[in-house]
């Protein structure tokens, strides 16, 4: 049996199962939660204590995973760097909190929710509930999301047209650096030098290397999704006159 803290992965994690549905509704409720009290949250003093608690939450994430690789002596540069594109966007959401950064959130929005969501749909996890590893990725990757929908509802940060291109570009030389730092250490973040062993996205995009490929295509779909409730409010907006062309 293995203890709450282990590092052994008894690869039982399974999708969709009862804990992994508790989970995805626990983050459906924050959401929620986040959405009717965005009102309420925009008072300067709230405000200012929602987001050093998303700070808080995010930081407790992040440290607690070091931590856990260093005590069962799992920290290995292939495989334990930050590097993957959810733990890039978890350093992003915390600079983009503290210093309410919109080029950060020009970024973040599209990586943070599209990367974030993946995940709670498809975890890459082997470690069932109650594991420390089951709770420390729910919160990060939930947090990320409830960080970036904070700063639409409360401090109403929208993303542009440009955004989309943005976070393209970000990708793309992250593709190349990280890509880069598989070949030196051997590691797969991001899974670009092969697919995961648990079920996911990647499964119906090909083949290696050609599934990188198509995840480029999905990507930009996915982001434009995310974009499309902003530019359709925006080209509302311009139609009644509310807006300039400039945006």
């Amino acid at each position: 049996m293995v203890s709450w803290f282990d590092t052994y992965d008894p690869n039982t994690f399974q999708a969709f199962s009862s804990a992994h549905l508790v989970a995805l509704l626990l983050f459906a409720a924050s959401i929620g939660l986040l959405y009717v009290c965005r009102f309420w949250l925009r008072d300067e003093k709230r405000s200012k204590h929602t987001r050093f608690t998303l700070i808080g939450l995010l930081v407790l994430a992040e440290v607690s995973l070091n931590v856990w690789y260093v005590t069962g002596g799992v920290y290995d540069v292939s495989d334990t760097l930050p590097l993957e594109l959810c733990s890039i966007s978890l350093y992003l959401c915390v600079f983009m909190l503290l210093f309410r950064s919109r080029f950060i959130f020009s970024i973040v929005y599209f990586t943070g929710i599209g990367g974030a969501l993946q995940a709670l749909l498809t975890p890459a996890l082997g470690y069932p509930f109650p594991h420390f590893r089951f709770l420390q990725f729910f919160l990060a990757h939930i947090v990320i999301i409830l960080a970036v929908l904070y700063m639409v509802w409360v401090e109403k940060y929208r993303p542009t047209w440009k955004s989309v291109g943005l976070a393209m570009a970000f990708l793309n030389v992250l593709l190349v650096v990280v890509g880069s730092i598989n070949y030196l250490t051997g590691g797969n973040y991001m899974f670009l030098a092969r697919k995961p062993e648990t079920a996911s996205l990647l499964d119906v995009l090909g083949p290696y290397p050609w599934y990188i490929l198509s995840l480029e295509a999905v990507a930009f779909v996915m982001f434009i999704i995310l974009y499309a409730p902003f530019g359709l409010s925006t080209w509302l907006r311009r139609r009644r006159g509310y807006v300039s062309y400039e945006q």
